[in-house]
């Protein structure tokens, strides 16, 4: 039997719509979806290699003990039992602080991150870790300042917009955008329409913009401060803007008055009559920005987003169609949190903050676990995530790992994680189970797609959902479920709603058990923990949404939920299920003013003590180290950790160590040769590859490969390179400035 499937990719954010031909129960043909309202079409050489994700050989399909050096296979009883007692012997005995969650944030799933984070505060600890935390701590610590909730992460709304400004970003490459190729290219043709490129080297994104401006590796914060000084001092701020919409510009605006910003782009090794043009375009278009790791992992990485977001609200960009806009949305991406509230927990160790919406940074976890403080972690459940390859200084993380009392790990394969972990639990593939992601990419409208299994798993495999259900179960965090509410759940879903809803009225512990008795009921009956809580989520869906469902003709009502719901199961392809409120884009702003909030005190110092002088001093780098590091370069041949075949990209030139032709002539190396990379955290061998794309005194490595599959490594694993505490005060790791060497090899 022959069919083909609408589904969605799941290797990146952008979820593009895909269809697959499933032959005899088995995946085997892959196209884009012309009906995805978002994607209309479009995929990339990533997704449409999605069976090499699928179908990996190292596999899993029962539950895995770690007995001495080698697994062994257990039943599912046996493992939620061990792990479960355990988890509270430890937390027993040493407290809530010794338990961790990381992961919950896949690509292509979010609804496990609701069941595991519900766990994790059942047993009283916030100690919540993702690549949220590993990107954007400080960017999203600085978000959460400017509009007063860190998941209130702005987007550009480039529809709208006269100029696009890509500042740290290759969008050709990496997307993070929907149609993301497309739209860059339409962009730099229109002739009413300009896209900037700020980037230290000519990207395949600089390479079609109108304007690039190759910022000196590093210097990203200098160079925003001296645009900022550069529009102060032309008294071309958006000045009836920043009286209605903006706090703080009269306490910080004497920060630019009188800085010399000549002298800063000097350092920024850029003409200053180009840069001072760009301002002037900023004052008179009506533009919005897209960063990247580029900013996010650069040095200054916080300060960096800060500037970056100040000379926004100078040009009045926030919250204004054209510009960078607060998109509506189902489920905000993680929750706030405030380390200036006493009961928000800092890490015990390094003191940082939850900065990336709730979430802690990777980055912390190595010194965490290794510390003599009573508290310090020891048991970790790693789920949807693989930190010894997507996180950094790995060799920190072997050592950690191997400290913990105990390592649970939920993958859908035996990756370099788990062979470290003490119980490895089989995961379902995103092709094998219920799901659907929050990411809010678009304005003003608000997407959805409920993917649906394509095949069955093999063996035991479950959701990750399904594993936390069971262990949640097991720990006693569910209070016992009634009979009559079980038969409600095998009739129709209002029915079952009504019969929830009556009883917990009288359960006081179903409020904070609710997903998982929901996982029990509509879950059992489902055979999907997610897709029961996907439903319940919509039912319980905050006003704000149930008003953009409105907008988007879903009628309000105590229905409206399930109406939405249903409209997901008839539409695999995906629907537009909200509309933000373009009358009202500051009401999303939840600042103590209503306004957006630019003086962060914390950064004040920082802020006002760069200048030309000490720049020109940090960016020295030494006679050892005497090059850059790009450490995670982007390209279409890496995804993370989600393909571990390296055949999906035989024959191409995957994962190369990326020089300049001026810097292989110095060094006397060739393309194609073998060459050592050497940083203060360790080295590593790759082939080189000189490319005129990359700038002088720079080296590129993607991230995404080192992979251990049928008993060979494969590419370099960048993060053996990197060291976890050579990072920004909120705990990004600064990937995109390591200092380094390269020789023969």
């Amino acid at each position: 039997m022959r069919e083909w499937h609408k589904t969605g990719c799941v290797l990146c954010a952008q979820n593009c719509g895909l269809e697959v031909l499933v032959e005899n129960g088995r995946m085997v043909k892959v196209r884009p979806d012309k009906d995805n309202p978002r994607s209309q079409g479009y995929a990339c050489r990533k997704g449409l290699n999605v069976l090499y994700h699928q179908y990996p050989q190292d596999r899993l399909s029962e539950p895995l003990k770690k007995v001495g050096e080698a697994f062994e296979p257990i039943s599912w009883e046996q493992a939620i039992e061990e792990i479960a007692t355990q988890i509270l012997e430890l937390a027993d005995r040493h407290g809530p602080r010794c338990l961790a969650y990381m992961g919950g944030g896949a690509q292509g799933g979010h609804m496990e991150a609701g069941f595991g984070l519900s766990v994790l505060r059942a047993l009283g600890s916030q100690y919540f870790y993702s690549s949220a935390g590993q990107e954007f701590s400080g960017a999203w610590w600085v978000t959460g300042r400017f509009f007063g909730k860190q998941y209130n992460i702005t987007v550009p709304d480039e529809h709208e917009a006269e100029m696009l400004i890509a500042w740290g970003w290759n969008g050709m490459e990496s997307h993070q955008m929907p149609r993301a190729r497309k739209v860059l290219s339409e962009f730099s043709k229109d002739p009413d329409r300009i896209l900037v490129a700020i980037d230290p080297r000519r990207s395949e994104t600089a390479a079609i913009a109108n304007i690039h401006l190759p910022v000196r590796p590093g210097a990203d914060a200098l160079l925003a401060k001296a645009m900022i000084a550069v529009i102060v001092s032309e008294g071309w701020e958006a000045k009836e803007y920043l009286r209605e919409n903006v706090a703080g510009w009269d306490e910080i605006k004497f920060w630019f008055e009188g800085f010399d910003a000549k002298a800063a782009i000097e350092v920024c090794q850029l003409d200053f009559d180009q840069v001072h043009e760009l301002c002037r375009l900023m004052i008179t278009r009506r533009w919005c920005v897209h960063t990247d790791l580029g900013i996010y992992m650069g040095r200054h990485s916080t300060l960096n987003s800060y500037f970056i977001n100040i000379l926004g609200a100078v040009c009045g960009i926030f919250c204004v169609r054209g510009g960078n806009v607060i998109p509506g949305m189902l489920m905000p991406m993680g929750f706030h949190a405030d380390e200036r509230n006493p009961q928000t927990w800092g890490t015990m160790s390094t003191n940082l903050p939850p900065a990336a919406a709730g979430s802690f940074p990777p980055a912390a976890m190595p010194e965490e676990i290794l510390s003599d403080h009573p508290e310090r972690l020891r048991a970790v459940h790693v789920s949807a995530c693989n930190p010894l390859r997507a996180y950094p200084d790995t060799t920190a993380y072997e050592k950690a790992f191997g400290e913990l009392d105990l390592l649970v790990v939920n993958d859908m394969v035996m990756s370099e994680t788990a062979r470290l972990a003490h119980y490895v639990l089989p995961c379902r593939s995103f092709y094998e189970a219920w799901d659907t992601t929050f990411f809010p990419w678009t304005y003003p409208g608000v997407f959805a797609q409920l993917r649906r299994p394509l095949v069955e798993p093999p063996g035991q495999c479950l959701e990750a959902s399904q594993i936390h259900a069971l262990l949640a179960d097991k720990l006693g965090l569910i209070p016992e479920i009634p009979e009559e509410l079980q038969k409600a759940a095998e009739k129709d879903r209002m029915t079952f709603g009504a019969a929830l809803m009556a009883w917990a009225s009288t359960e006081p512990k179903a409020k904070t058990a609710m997903p998982f008795v929901l996982a029990k009921t509509l879950g059992r009956v489902w055979d999907s923990a997610a897709k029961a809580g996907f439903w319940g989520l919509l039912m319980t869906a905050p006003e704000a949404f149930r008003k953009n469902g409105a907008r988007a003709g879903f009628a309000p009502g105590i229905d409206q939920g399930d109406r939405i719901f249903q409209a997901l199961l008839d539409n695999p392809q995906g629907i537009w299920i909200g509309q933000a409120d373009v009358d009202d884009p500051t009401g999303a702003i939840k600042t103590a003013s209503g306004k957006i909030e630019i003086h962060i005190p914390e950064l004040e110092e920082q802020a006002k003590a760069i200048d030309a002088a000490t720049e020109a001093d940090g960016l020295k780098l030494t006679e050892d180290y005497p090059l850059i590091l790009n450490a995670g370069r982007h390209t279409k041949y890496n995804i993370n950790t989600l393909m571990r075949n390296p055949e999906w990209n035989q024959g191409k030139r995957d994962c190369t160590v990326a020089i300049s032709p001026e810097d292989a002539a110095e060094l006397e190396l060739e393309d194609g040769q073998q060459v050592r990379v050497t940083t203060e955290a360790g080295s590593d061998v790759g082939e080189l590859q000189v490319s005129s794309q990359v700038r002088q005194g720079m080296v590129l490595i993607p991230h995404g490969f080192g992979l251990i599959y049928n008993g060979k490594t494969y590419g370099i694993n960048v993060n053996r390179l990197t060291k976890n505490t050579h990072r920004d005060p909120i705990g990004t790791p600064l990937h995109r400035f390591v200092p380094c060497r390269v020789e023969a090899a």
